[in-house]
């Protein structure tokens, strides 16, 4: 009960206290007037957001690049656990290294990383076009290069701690399974196909349906730094967070971006409950609960 204690404080401090919050998204803020003093204006808050001429691009953006996440994550980082539980031993250490070394990095360390890269003028790949005769690209004014680029950017930040997390889950796995099946003459090739990724299953579906919950939010530092805030991307670089974040920024207003966070976390939790009902109907051992 007391090692579990600054733990069950952490949590209530800040993911239960601030809850009360959440009366924000129906009031119209007034730091005068205070939390409950300020006026009760409905479900207005929420407007800004449902007619606003953005919201379906910034929604459509949210969505698709979140799916894309998962599902290039999962798949590469699975390939991955599974190259390095065939690997010898000998340089673990090293490979495991870089993969979670840029898991560590700030998305702003990391933003500069892709400005020295992408920059028109002195940046490494308009450096390498020119000396194959290619004109150099103005990345942060062309928006179509940019779902590929933030894709890219997200998979080698984010691979790494997937990649882990997938590869102690086989090292957790039985290894009389294997011994048995070599016995049986299977092949490396059927022993991933019919052993390990079976019997890791369980463990992608449980991390499938926590990003399902998390699909309504962007990463902010992703889509914020790495396109350098750049107004000429924004129909392929823009997300709920970074168009609540630079409306808060110019018109202050408290109770819209409550309004819509509450919205994003609604959302959030109506998808875990879907999916995990999905996958319960299919197979009941599988299910988060």
């Amino acid at each position: 009960m007391a090692l579990s204690l600054p733990g069950v404080l952490f949590k209530l401090i800040f993911s239960y206290l601030p809850l009360i919050g959440l009366i924000l998204a129906f009031k119209d803020f007034r730091y005068d007037k205070g939390i409950l003093g300020s006026n009760w204006i409905g479900f207005k808050n929420f407007e800004f957001f449902f007619t606003s001429e953005d919201a379906f691009r910034i929604t459509r953006n949210t969505i698709l690049y979140n799916v894309g996440f998962i599902l290039l994550t999962t798949i590469i980082a699975l390939a991955l656990a599974i190259a390095l539980n065939e690997v010898t031993k000998r340089f673990m250490k090293v490979y495991q290294t870089a993969l979670f070394l840029p898991h560590f990095l700030s998305w702003v360390v990391v933003g500069y990383i892709a400005l020295a890269f992408l920059d028109h003028e002195k940046g490494f790949i308009n450096q390498w076009l020119i000396q194959f005769g290619v004109d150099p690209v103005k990345w942060y004014q062309e928006a179509q290069y940019w779902p590929v680029i933030l894709n890219l950017v997200h998979l080698w930040k984010n691979i790494g701690f997937a990649t882990l997390i997938y590869y102690a889950g086989i090292i957790g796995l039985d290894s009389s399974y294997y011994e048995a099946a070599k016995i049986d003459g299977a092949g490396r090739w059927q022993m991933i196909t019919r052993i390990t990724i079976p019997l890791l299953t369980p463990l992608i579906l449980i991390l499938f349906i926590l990003d399902i919950g998390k699909i309504f939010r962007a990463d902010f530092g992703l889509f914020y730094f790495i396109p350098n805030n750049s107004g000429m991307i924004y129909s392929s670089t823009d997300v709920i967070d970074t168009y609540v974040f630079r409306s808060l920024k110019v018109v202050g207003d408290l109770g819209m971006s409550t309004a819509v966070g509450l919205y994003q976390s609604v959302i959030g939790f109506i998808l875990v409950l879907c999916t995990n009902a999905i996958i319960k109907k299919i197979n009941h051992e599988n299910a988060l609960w």
